[in-house]
């Protein structure tokens, strides 16, 4: 290992943000993970003698309205909600950042200005929007809500990525490798790219936070996963009419939800700071 390296390892580890939000993350990736293989109780059998119970030692987040362990579903939610907002993370990140690359490459052109009025035309519409037009054509379900989470994280990365090149360009090594006969497209992926990776793993992470919202939104009014998938927004729309007398059935959803999308967004800030050497020098 590099002396920058074991630099960049201590400073990963002294971010209490990152470490604080990366523990956050991985409690939740990993009960996703665990709900493959087991959980406490089979979510696709209901009991109803045991409906909406509280939380007790046989169900340490109580039950919902089926009877089914509220503990379980959460586990096989975030299965769902991670999976969904990764998925279309990768949409996003896939075609936004070669036209963002392409954009700057040929800066002030029809190509440019085609790709960026078309981020324009997509940032006119909200999500939601986007999500209930594409369901009105192909119906709920958690893949057109990838679909419409991917399509609205394609302009985010593409403008990114195009901020970012248009100031490399006018490196010396970018200048270099154009009078050593590389075209655009080469030096777009062999030297602008790796210098912008740091900030899309910022900027992922963040958009992963947000997917998680975005899913659990569009569940919550239907658009999402349909039953019998679990999924938390889903959980949160079952219990809007018994949070008088069943608050759990809300609460513990909800809060995977917030620890969730907390521990997304202070891993993005860590990682800033991290790959940021000016915040970095203030930091010591």
């Amino acid at each position: 290992m590099s002396v920058a390296e074991e630099n960049l390892g201590r400073a990963a580890l002294r971010n209490r943000n990152l470490v604080f939000g990366a523990v956050l993350t991985l409690v939740f990736a990993g009960a996703a993970l665990i709900s493959f293989l087991w959980v406490p109780y089979d979510i696709t059998q209901l009991d109803i003698a045991n409906k909406i119970k509280t939380p007790s030692l046989a169900h340490p987040l109580g039950t919902d309205h089926f009877g089914r362990d509220i503990l379980s579903m959460i586990m096989v939610g975030a299965r769902t909600s991670i999976a969904v907002a990764l998925v279309a993370v990768g949409i996003g990140m896939g075609l936004g950042v070669p036209l963002g690359l392409a954009a700057a490459a040929k800066k002030g052109s029809l190509l440019d200005e085609v790709i960026m009025r078309g981020n324009d035309l997509v940032f006119a519409f909200p999500s939601l929007l986007i999500a209930i037009m594409i369901t009105a054509v192909f119906g709920a379900s958690a893949l057109n809500a990838i679909i419409a989470i991917g399509i609205f994280n394609i302009p985010v990365f593409a403008r990114l990525v195009r901020g970012a090149a248009l100031s490399l360009w006018t490196r010396d090594y970018v200048l270099a490798a154009r009078v050593s006969g590389k075209g655009a497209a080469r030096i777009s992926f062999e030297h602008i790219l790796p210098n912008v990776m740091n900030l899309l793993i910022v900027q992922g992470t963040i958009q992963f936070s947000l997917g998680i919202l975005a899913e659990a939104g569009l569940s919550y009014v239907g658009l999402g996963a349909q039953p019998p998938t679990p999924s938390w927004g889903r959980m949160l729309a079952d219990s809007q009419t018994m949070i008088s007398f069943a608050p759990h059935m809300a609460l513990f959803p909800g809060l995977a939800i917030l620890l969730t999308v907390l521990g997304l967004n202070l891993m993005g800030d860590g990682l800033r700071d991290l790959f940021d050497p000016r915040i970095r020098r203030v930091a010591r």
